[in-house]
């Protein structure tokens, strides 16, 4: 039996990278899987965002796992698209919900006018994310966890010029503040949140022809180093990596843990 048997998980950004990490990993845990991703083009983001061919893939990689999954797709944008979704999730895994990983996020780091997107996406995403969510949590009183996927970008300053770089520093570090007020907020009713704050993850959103042209345009490199050692010495690492983080700290392994900025980075921050 899995940590997390019988419980249900709501996951945002779900169609691949780390979103699919993390599905796939809450399901070989036991978890029941609400997954949700826009399926669709930003404007101002350079590089291909995921299809709803990708979220089929997260779904049948959860179903082999022999976990429930219900997929749907949403803007966490729109808060009421996004509430019709998990509303529809819990309703057929039987009306708890027991964990949500607030994950979709763009990266349009070169574009001087991408300031709203990002923001929209990357901040108001994730309160809307959770606004939607705590409800049912709270009318279950099964307690749970909550678990915003942030950045080292949201605990130091790392940035070019550009707006989609400096928006997406800001947003990043509002998640934090998202975090520490709903971590007081929710204590009462038995919900821990925290947020996790990873260098270079290895997903699409990173490894593309437009982030690889940003990074070589910040390091003067002709290829883009995907390490991104030559402008903030970080490690990239797999999705997997940050799922099994997630995983650690919504299951009874991270019961005393809440209210914490947690980074992934190989200690990137504390060099800083």
């Amino acid at each position: 039996m899995g940590s997390l048997e019988g419980k249900v998980a709501f996951i945002t950004g779900a169609a691949r990278g780390q979103g699919r990490a993390h599905a796939v990993k809450l399901a070989s845990e036991g978890a029941a899987i609400i997954a949700v991703d826009l399926c669709d083009q930003i404007a101002s983001v350079p590089y291909p965002m995921a299809t709803a061919d990708d979220l089929a893939a997260t779904v049948k990689l959860v179903e082999d796992i022999g976990s429930r999954i219900v997929a749907l797709q949403a803007d966490v944008r729109d808060r009421s698209s996004l509430k019709t979704a998990l509303r529809t999730g819990v309703d057929e895994l039987g009306g708890r919900l027991d964990i949500v990983v607030a994950n979709a996020g763009i990266a349009p780091m070169a574009d001087e006018n991408a300031w709203h997107d990002v923001i929209d996406v990357n901040l108001t995403g994730v309160h809307h994310t959770v606004d939607v969510a705590m409800r049912p949590m709270v009318k279950a009183g099964n307690g749970g966890a909550i678990v915003l996927i942030s950045s080292v970008m949201g605990l130091v300053g790392l940035g070019s010029p550009f707006a989609g770089s400096i928006g997406y520093a800001a947003a990043k570090h509002g998640v934090v503040g998202l975090m520490r007020s709903y971590a007081n907020l929710l204590s009462p009713q038995h919900i821990r949140v925290n947020s996790i704050h990873p260098a270079g993850v290895r997903t699409p959103m990173v490894d593309n022809e437009f982030t690889r042209k940003w990074l070589a345009d910040m390091t003067g490199s002709e290829d883009g180093d995907l390490t991104m050692a030559s402008i903030a010495n970080m490690e990239t690492v797999e999705p997997e990596v940050i799922a099994d983080t997630v995983a650690w700290l919504v299951a009874d392994s991270g019961k005393h843990i809440t209210g914490v900025a947690l980074p992934v980075d190989d200690g990137y921050v504390n060099k800083r």
